[in-house]
């Protein structure tokens, strides 16, 4: 009798051993967590719908469709986090390549760059690349300006320098000096020497007066220019509104050894 429950001298096992053993390779066989309740909800729940009958069949009464459940109950143990694909690259927006504002609309950046040669090219055009019209009349007028007393003080210039050789030549034919005066004037009843005077400082100030139309003529070009780059540098300059300067009287003590208080007056500037 003790040879069919426990093992021999030959190393054979009993029945009892061979029972233990086949259930225990059973057991292994199956994965972690099989037997745990989630697994075993879905399993059951996939045999109820596997052995439904179908609603056309006859002598069955036909019952509500049950919904389409996805669900897939998976145990904690088994659960993966799903990896993002490497193929879509994840979209990164960040404040400073957000190219539209909060209305939508792409806010106007203009190139300081572009802006100096639009208006080397013509004056004027870099104020309206930045959107200053406002400053284009100025622009216009200070040229338009600037022009007319340049042309209008070389006329003068060249007047009188051609009254002033007249002067000081022996031809007696040339006389454009005389223009300058009223008909009813005579050559004989002017002074030659006060003539000569006269017209030399007026030669040179039209002279000088139109040199300085000249130089702000091309100190309007450059300003022009520069107006141009500034302004579009700093087109979206944060100007605070809330500029303001509060001020009040107050008492403070003088410096030295009296050390008596004096009125003063405290202000502060907030911008």
């Amino acid at each position: 009798m003790s040879r069919t429950r426990h093992m021999d001298s030959t190393g054979h096992c009993g029945p009892l051993e061979r029972l233990l053993v086949s259930a225990l390779c059973i057991i292994l066989s199956f994965p972690v967590g099989y037997l745990s309740p989630r697994c075993v909800a879905a399993t059951v729940r996939q045999d109820d719908l596997s052995t439904t009958p179908p609603a056309d069949a006859p002598g069955t009464q036909s019952a509500p469709a049950a919904p389409n459940d996805s669900t897939v109950y998976l145990d904690a143990e088994l659960a993966l986090p799903v990896a993002e694909s490497d193929s879509i690259p994840p979209t990164e927006v960040r404040a400073d390549d957000y190219a539209y504002d909060e209305n939508g609309k792409i806010p106007f950046n203009p190139s300081p760059t572009r802006a100096v040669w639009l208006s080397a090219l013509c004056p004027g055009l870099g104020q309206i690349y930045n959107r200053r019209y406002w400053k284009l009349p100025i622009v216009i007028g200070g040229f338009m300006g600037l022009g007319y007393a340049t042309n209008w003080n070389n006329n003068q210039y060249e007047d009188y320098m051609q009254g002033y050789r007249d002067l000081l030549d022996n031809d007696p034919q040339t006389k454009s000096y005389m223009d300058f005066f009223p008909p009813t004037v005579k050559e004989e009843d002017l002074d030659h020497t006060w003539l000569e005077q006269t017209f030399k400082a007026r030669k040179d100030s039209a002279r000088r007066y139109r040199d300085m139309c000249i130089i702000g003529l091309v100190a309007l070009y450059a300003l022009c220019m520069l107006d141009a780059y500034v302004d579009a540098s700093l087109t979206h300059f944060d100007v605070s509104a809330d500029l303001s300067v509060d001020w009040a009287p107050t008492l403070m003590q003088q410096p030295g050894r009296s050390g008596k208080p004096a009125l003063g007056l405290n202000w502060a500037l907030t911008f």
